[in-house]
C-alpha cells in the first residue's frame, strides 16, 4: 500500500544582521515596521547598547577582546571580535537561504566584523546582500578612508552591496531634518528592500516568483540597487515604478546595463493589465538586452487604490566598464607609436613629448603628455598652438584622430625605412624587437 506524504519545502528562510551600532538600529527599524517572514539578528560588541535592542536573536561578539565595551572605532578589533565567535555566527546562519548583512561602516565593529560575517555565510553557500551606510563628509577623511577600505573589502564576500552615502540625507532631505528622521529615511531604503524580497518570495501571487528566481537574480552580480515606490491615481504604475528605480538616497550609479532585474508588484484587486506593461516598460528603458528578468505579482486588498512597485537592480556598472577596458584598449595604441617615436612624438606647434623615463598621458585619443613631468611644457604647447595652427589658436578636433594619423595628415618628416611605417608601429613593442 502506498502512503501519500508531503513533500512541500518550508518557504526559504530570510535572516537580517545588523553589525554594530549603525547595524542595529537599522534592525531595530526594521523590528518595529513589523516585517513579516525575516528573522531579526543584531551583533555588537557593545554590551550595553545590545540590552536596548528587541531583535529575535542578539549576539555579543568579542567579549574576551573588548570587555564589552566596543571597538573603540578599530575595525582590526571589529574583525577579530568576530572571528573569536565565528562559530556562534555561524551557528546562527545555519539553515539560512538568503541572508541581508547591514552596518554603519567607518567605525570599528561594523567595518571590521561585517566581512567576517558575510564571508562565513559564502562560505556556507548562503546567498548573501549587503546594505551599508557611509559617513558624513564633516566625520572626517580617516573616517571615510576607513568606510571605503571597509566596502572594498566586504564586495568580495557578498553576492550584491548596496551602498547609502550619508551625505544624500543633507542634499535629498535638507539641513532642516531632524536627525531621528533623517537615518529614519536611511532605514526605510533598506526596509523596503529586505520588505518586498520577503513578500516576493514568500506570499503567493498571481505570477508567482520563488527563492530561485531571486538567487539567479543577485547570485554574485556586484553593484545593486534596490528601491520602492507607491502610485495613486491614473498613472499610479508609472508613478510608481519611476519611484522604485530613481531612490536618491543610494549611491550615484548608472542603471544603464543591469544585467539582473527583480520587480515585485503589489496592488489591490483593481490591478490592471495595461498597469503590469507600464511596470515593464519602465525596467526595459535601463535593462541590458540580454538581462535576465523576474516579474511577480500580488494581491493585497487593502492596498485599494495604490499600487506598490519594489525594484532590484543587479550586476550594475559591469557594461560600463567592459566599454572603459575597450576604450583604454583602443586609446593605448596610438599612445605606444608616440612613445615609440621619441622627439618625434611631440606635439607640432610647441607640443609637449614624453621626456626620457616619463609615463605617457592618457589625455583623451593621443592627448599630450607632460615633457620630463615640467607643467611649463604643457602650457609651451596650449601657447604655441596644438596642431601646428598659425597665431597659438588650438585645432582641438584633430585629437579625435590617431596620432600618427594626425603627423601624416600635417606633413610631418615619417621614417624612410619600411620598418618605420604605421602599420609596423601598431605592433607591439616586444614583438617588433623580436622581428628585429
Amino acid at each position: 500500500m502506498f502512503e501519500l506524504v508531503d513533500t512541500i519545502n518550508d518557504s526559504p528562510t530570510i535572516k537580517l544582521i545588523g553589525v554594530g551600532g549603525g547595524g542595529s538600529n537599522a534592525v531595530q527599524h526594521m523590528v518595529a515596521s513589523g516585517i513579516e517572514g525575516v528573522e531579526f539578528i543584531c551583533a555588537n560588541t557593545d554590551a550595553q547598547a545590545l540590552k536596548a535592542m528587541n531583535a529575535d536573536t542578539v549576539l555579543h561578539i568579542g567579549q574576551s577582546i573588548t570587555k564589552g565595551l566596543g571597538a573603540g572605532a578599530n575595525p582590526e578589533i571589529g574583525r577579530q571580535a568576530a572571528m573569536e565567535d565565528r562559530d556562534r555566527i555561524q551557528d546562527l546562519i545555519e539553515g539560512t537561504d538568503m541572508l541581508f548583512v547591514t552596518a554603519g561602516m567607518g567605525g570599528g565593529t561594523g567595518t571590521g566584523a561585517i566581512p567576517v560575517v558575510a564571508q562565513i555565510a559564502r562560505e556556507m553557500g548562503v546567498l548573501t546582500v549587503a546594505v551599508v551606510t557611509k559617513p558624513f563628509p564633516f566625520e572626517g577623511r580617516k573616517r571615510m578612508g576607513t568606510a571605503e577600505a571597509g566596502i572594498e573589502e566586504l564586495r568580495g564576500h557578498v553576492d550584491s552591496l548596496i551602498t547609502i552615502p550619508n551625505e544624500k540625507l543633507l542634499s535629498v532631505l535638507g539641513k532642516n531634518i531632524s536627525l531621528l528622521d533623517a537615518f529614519r529615511a536611511a532605514n526605510d531604503v533598506l526596509r523596503g528592500a529586505v520588505q518586498g524580497i520577503a513578500e516576493l518570495i514568500t506570499n503567493p501571487g498571481l505570477i508567482n516568483v520563488d527563492f530561485a528566481d531571486v538567487r539567479t537574480v543577485m547570485s554574485e552580480m556586484g553593484l545593486a540597487m534596490m528601491g520602492s515606490g507607491v502610485g495613486r491615481g491614473d498613472e499610479r504604475a508609472t508613478e510608481a515604478a519611476e519611484m522604485a528605480i530613481s531612490s536618491p538616497l543610494l549611491e550615484d550609479i548608472d542603471l544603464s546595463g543591469a544585467r539582473g532585474i527583480l520587480v515585485n508588484i503589489t496592488a489591490g484587486l483593481d490591478m490592471a493589465i495595461g498597469e503590469f506593461e507600464e511596470v515593464g516598460n519602465v525596467v526595459r528603458e535601463f535593462a541590458a538586452d540580454d538581462a535576465t528578468v523576474v516579474v511577480g505579482t500580488a494581491i493585497d486588498e487593502s492596498l485599494e487604490g495604490e499600487l506598490r512597485v519594489t525594484v532590484v537592480a543587479t550586476g550594475l556598472g559591469q557594461q560600463q566598464a567592459q566599454q572603459a577596458q575597450i576604450r583604454s584598449v583602443q586609446s593605448a595604441r596610438p599612445a605606444r607609436a608616440v612613445a615609440r617615436g621619441g622627439a618625434r612624438g611631440a606635439v607640432a606647434g610647441g607640443g609637449v613629448g614624453h621626456g626620457a623615463g616619463t609615463q605617457p598621458s592618457m589625455m583623451g585619443q593621443g592627448g599630450a603628455g607632460m615633457a620630463g613631468g615640467q607643467q611649463s611644457g604643457m602650457v609651451s604647447g596650449v601657447q604655441g598652438g596644438m596642431g601646428g595652427q598659425p597665431g597659438g589658436q588650438s585645432r582641438y578636433s584633430q585629437y579625435e584622430k590617431p596620432s600618427v594619423t594626425r603627423k601624416h595628415a600635417q606633413g610631418l618628416a615619417q621614417p624612410s625605412s619600411g620598418s618605420q611605417d604605421v602599420e609596423y608601429l601598431d605592433i607591439p613593442a616586444f614583438l617588433r624587437r623580436q622581428a628585429d
